[in-house]
């Protein structure tokens, strides 16, 4: 059996983080966006949630390119993850973010049609972070399933 672990996913966007839990149980759930208007008071929310929830890890989206290369975007979330290394001393890891927010926004178009929203209140969504506390939740999920090496189900009878 591994070692307990508390995982804080993060998906970097220059506005708004999304954040999502996650532990040796393996499931990664949402957590309110980051979306205060200045870096630092985002930062604060992060160690906010850090302590919290005595994160042991974090997990971080990583932009690559859809050939597999690293570019400007890349970058930023380099820097981003430098100053978490900084500020907080816990092992960050990237994990491949390719498509994530596309998917998230996807399950969220699906969700908010089965709850009848209209398009003002998804487009809320996105100001309260919704999306991108999603977009965290798949990534952190990706890292949980990679980590502990989770069998598939087998199918029903």
């Amino acid at each position: 059996m591994s070692a307990p672990f508390r995982c804080l996913g993060l998906d970097y966007g220059e506005k708004r983080w999304g954040l999502s839990y996650g532990d040796e149980l393996g499931l990664a759930v949402p957590v309110t966006a980051a979306v205060a208007p200045s870096p630092k008071e985002r930062f604060a929310q992060v160690a906010r949630e850090i302590a919290a929830r005595r994160i042991t890890e974090l997990v971080v989206g990583y932009p690559y390119n859809m050939d597999g290369s690293v570019g400007f975007k890349a970058k930023e979330v380099d820097a981003f993850i430098a100053e978490l290394e900084k500020r907080f001393k816990l092992p960050v890891h990237r994990v491949d973010e390719r498509l994530t927010s596309h998917q998230a926004e996807a399950e969220a178009r699906v969700t908010a049609r089965h709850r009848d929203r209209s398009p003002a209140a998804r487009r809320g969504a996105r100001a309260t972070g919704e999306i991108d506390s999603r977009a965290a939740t798949l990534i952190l999920q990706d890292f949980l399933d990679a980590r502990l090496n989770l069998p598939l189900l087998p199918p029903d009878p």
